[in-house]
C-alpha cells in the first residue's frame, strides 16, 4: 500500500519541524547549566560542639596552634538557607563550612533568581579544570634507576632522619590526588596495611570512601612519601599516618575545585597536620597577575588551612618552559610551602618547573626537591618527573621534622623548613632556598663556614673572587656552583644566575648593573654574602 502526501502538508510539516527545532535549541542553551559558588551573609540559628565534630589529633593541633575551638569559619551552614537554594537551582554538590558557601550547578535564569536572596552575598563562577603536575606488579628497576632512587631520599640526607628515630610517625598526613589505584594490593604499600597506617579514604567525585582506583598519579605520589621496595624507602616518612582523598576528575573538570575545598575541610575535621596537593589551576581560568596568593578561592582555603594549624604543601606547577612560566595556584599562597624542582643529575634548576614569584613579588618555591623519581604505578615502578613529585619528597621531610620537633607550631616549622634550604640564606625564585637537608634538626652542633669568596671593588667593578683551593675537580666535572642574584632598593630580585666555577675572579660585574642602594647575594660552597651598593 502507498500513501501520497500533498504537496501542501509536506510544506505544513516542514514549518511544524523547523519550529520545533528553534525551540528546542532556545530551551537548550536557557537551561545549560554551569557550576558556581554562593556565598551566603551569615550562619544565624547554626549551633556547632568542636569535641563532637572534629577528630581529638585536629583539637590538640588546635589548641597547640593557639586557634579558638569555636571559631565561626568551623560552624556548620544555615540549613535553611540550604533549602531554599536547593528548591532554585540543578544541584547543591558540595558545602563549604570554612567560607560559608555551597557549590551549586545552575543556568543563568536561576542564577539569578539566586541573586534575590537576601541571605545570598554573592556568586562566584567555578574554575573549570585542574591541571595534575603528572594484579601482578614489577619491582624491577635497572641499575641506573637505582642510583636515582638512593639519591631521591640521599639528596634530603634521609638517612640522618631515620638514623634518629625519625620517620614520621605520629604525624597525620591528608594526600588530595586523582586516585590510588592498586594501593592496598601492591607490595610497595603492604606495611601502610599491615601496621593500619591509612586511616580514612573519600572519593569525593564518586560520594564514597573506596579510592583504590582511576588516575595512578596519586599512587605515585603516596609512593614518594611512605612506599617502600626490597627494603629500601622511597620516600622519607614510610610510618606516617594518611588519609587518601581523591579530589580530581577529569572527566568532571568542574567539580575539582569543589573536591578540593571539601577534601581540606575533610582533612582538618580528621586532624591532619599536613596537606600533600599535586592540584595547579592556571590558565583554564586566571591570568598571571592573578597568581598573587589571595585571589584564587584554593589559595583563600590553603591560607585557612595554615591558620588552623596545618602545613599544606604544593606543587609550583611544570610550566616553567611553557608559556605560563609561573607558579600555578594555590602555590602562590603565602601560607603554602611551594616546591619546585632540580634535575638530579645537575642540580640545576628542572627545565619544567616553574617560576617564582608570585604577582606580589612573595618569595616562591620556598624549596626544591629533586623531580626526577622512581615512583609506583598502578603495575610497576616506573621513572617519572615533575613537581608533583618534589612536593611529597617535601611532605615526607616536614613530617619527620616535625616527628622531631612535637612543640612547633606550623609557622614556626614552616620557617625552619626554609632554613634547613642547602643554600639559605641565599634565595631565587628557580631554585627557592634550596634542597631541605635533614642533619639542620638532627646536628648536635651548629657547622661553622669559612668564607668561600671576597667582594673586590676595583675601580667601577665588583669581583667575586673565590678561594681557588675550593675549585676542584669531581667525577670527571667541575661541579663548583655558584649562585647569585641583584636585588633592587625594596629587596626584589631583579636578576639571578647560577654558573659552574672555573677560575678565582668567578663574576665580574659592572656597579652600574646593580641598582642604586640595591644589593649582590652571592652563595658558593655553603656560604652566603651581600654586597650593598651605596655602603661601600
Amino acid at each position: 500500500m502507498r500513501f501520497k502526501i500533498n504537496v501542501k502538508m509536506q510544506k505544513k510539516y516542514h514549518k511544524i519541524f523547523i519550529v520545533l527545532i528553534f525551540l528546542f535549541l532556545f530551551f537548550k542553551l536557557n537551561a545549560q547549566t554551569a557550576h558556581y559558588w554562593v556565598f551566603f551573609k551569615d550562619k544565624n540559628g547554626s549551633t556547632f560542639h568542636p569535641f563532637e565534630y572534629f577528630d581529638a589529633k585536629a583539637i590538640e593541633r588546635r589548641i597547640k596552634s593557639g586557634v579558638d575551638l569555636y571559631d565561626s569559619t568551623d560552624f556548620p551552614l544555615n540549613q535553611d538557607y540550604i533549602y531554599k537554594v536547593s528548591e532554585l537551582v540543578e544541584s547543591v554538590n558540595v558545602q563549604s563550612r570554612w567560607f560559608n558557601a555551597v557549590s551549586v550547578a545552575a543556568n543563568e535564569k536561576q542564577i539569578k533568581d539566586l541573586q534575590t536572596l537576601s541571605f545570598v552575598r554573592k556568586i562566584q563562577p567555578i574554575a573549570t579544570k585542574a591541571i595534575l603536575m603528572r594484579n601482578r606488579y614489577d619491582t624491577l628497576i635497572t641499575r641506573s634507576e637505582k642510583d636515582l632512587l638512593n639519591l631521591q631520599t640521599g639528596r634530603m640526607q634521609a638517612d640522618s632522619f631515620w638514623q634518629a628515630g625519625f620517620s614520621g610517625k605520629g604525624i597525620k598526613i591528608a594526600v588530595f590526588d586523582a586516585g590510588f589505584p592498586n594501593v592496598d594490593k601492591s607490595p610497595v604499600f603492604s606495611h601502610l596495611f599491615k601496621n593500619k597506617q591509612i586511616l580514612k579514604t573519600y572519593d569525593f567525585a564518586r560520594k564514597k570512601e573506596e579510592v583504590y582506583s582511576h588516575n595512578e598519579h596519586g599512587t605515585m605520589v603516596l609512593s614518594c612519601i611512605a612506599g617502600k621496595t626490597h627494603g629500601q624507602n622511597m620516600g622519607l616518612a614510610p610510618d606516617a599516618q594518611f588519609l587518601l582523598a581523591r579530589t580530581e576528575v577529569s572527566t568532571e573538570p568542574f567539580s575539582e575545585e569543589e573536591n578540593w575545598l571539601a577534601a581540606m575541610e575533610w582533612a582538618d575535621k580528621n586532624g591532619a597536620d599536613i596537606i600533600s596537593s599535586s592540584l595547579a589551576y592556571t590558565y583554564h581560568r586566571y591570568y598571571t597577575f592573578q597568581m598573587d596568593g589571595h585571589t584564587s578561592l584554593v589559595a583563600k582555603a590553603a591560607n585557612m588551612a595554615a591558620g588552623k594549624g596545618m602545613i599544606v604543601v604544593n606543587a609550583m606547577g611544570n610550566d616553567g618552559d611553557l608559556d605560563w612560566k609561573i607558579l600555578a595556584t594555590p602555590a602562590d599562597a603565602d601560607s603554602v610551602m611551594s616546591v619546585g624542582a632540580i634535575n638530579p643529575y645537575t642540580d640545576f634548576h628542572a627545565s619544567f618547573s616553574s617560576f617564582g614569584p608570585n604577582a606580589n613579588y612573595q618569595r616562591k618555591p620556598n624549596v626544591v626537591a629533586i623531580g626526577t623519581v622512581i615512583a609506583a604505578g598502578k603495575n610497576k615502578l616506573q621513572k617519572v618527573k615533575g613537581t608533583s613529585f618534589a612536593t611529597p619528597l617535601v611532605t615526607g621531610f616536614i613530617a619527620c621534622a616535625w616527628q622531631s620537633r612535637p612543640f612547633l607550631t606550623n609557622m614556626q616549622l614552616f620557617d625552619l623548613i626554609e632554613q634547613s634550604g642547602d643554600l639559605y640564606p641565599y634565595f631565587d625564585y628557580a631554585h627557592g632556598y634550596g634542597v631541605p637537608q635533614a642533619s639542620f634538626f638532627t646536628a648536635t652542633e651548629l657547622l661553622h663556614l669559612d668564607p668561600t669568596f671576597d667582594f673586590v671593588q676595583e675601580d667601577n667593578k665588583l669581583i667575586v673572587r673565590v678561594d681557588k683551593k675550593l675549585i676542584v675537580r669531581k667525577n670527571g666535572k667541575m661541579n663548583n656552583y655558584l649562585y647569585y642574584n641583584i636585588k633592587d632598593e625594596n629587596g626584589i630580585i631583579q636578576s639571578y644566575w647560577l654558573i659552574d666555577v672555573y677560575q678565582k675572579d668567578a663574576v665580574l660585574l659592572d656597579l652600574t648593573e646593580i641598582p642604586e642602594n640595591g644589593s649582590v647575594t652571592v652563595h658558593f660552597k655553603g656560604f652566603t654574602n651581600v654586597y650593598k651598593k651605596g655602603t661601600e
